[in-house]
């Protein structure tokens, strides 16, 4: 039996978006485990008692996008849970311009649900036992330049700058789109690395 690792996914997707990654991981010797939240009518409130009952069992965790927020705050709500190392996929852990843009647009901001705040606002600079890292991706093609109004450096949903949260033990980034990342063997391998080491695979 390989280590655990739960796999948490982000806004508006199903559980079964993370299974690309999950097959990458068992290859690499973990035995991954989807987690599932009803992100728009739960949100935070409803995902994080249950994602922490899990990793009371001791497990290491992987998520894309908002499910990193979940995770974070379920660490910082019980810091004694046994986690050892985290690794975010393009989570916006500094907040969500792209999130603020579809908030000020009534149309739009009933599509973050329950979600909406914790995707405005962010986590707090990281202080808990775990090591983070961050997978942000660098490929600019998503609706986070019409609605965030990006222009820097980003995923094309969220900026590499809002993925740079205080207390990271760890910051790379890949040539991959927002949902990219889901996909990319150069982003799973890159977790693989950071689950194994606490490290990720940086350019010499």
């Amino acid at each position: 039996m390989g280590r655990p690792v739960v796999l948490v996914h982000g806004l508006w997707m199903p559980r079964v978006s993370m299974l690309p990654l999950s097959r990458r991981l068992v290859r690499a010797g973990f035995a991954p485990r989807l987690f599932g939240y009803s992100t728009v009518a739960g949100g935070p409130e409803e995902a994080v008692p249950r994602l922490a009952a899990i990793l009371r069992e001791g497990t290491d965790v992987v998520a894309h996008s908002l499910g990193g927020l979940v995770t974070l705050t379920a660490l910082q709500r019980e810091p004694g849970l046994p986690v050892k190392r985290v690794v975010c996929l393009g989570s916006p852990l500094c907040g969500s311009a792209a999130a603020k843009g579809l908030s000020s647009r009534q149309t739009f901001a009933l599509t973050l649900g329950r979600s909406a705040d914790l995707l405005r606002s962010g986590c707090q600079p990281w202080r808990g036992g775990a090591q983070v890292g961050m997978v942000a991706g660098r490929t600019p093609l998503g609706l986070g330049q019409f609605f965030g109004g990006l222009r820097e450096a980003s995923d094309g949903t969220v900026a590499v700058a809002e993925t740079r949260l205080a207390g990271l033990s760890d910051h790379v980034t890949v040539s991959a789109s927002h949902s990219g990342l889901l996909l990319s063997r150069v982003a799973a391998r890159q977790a693989v690395a950071f689950l194994r080491t606490g490290r990720f695979e940086h350019p010499p």
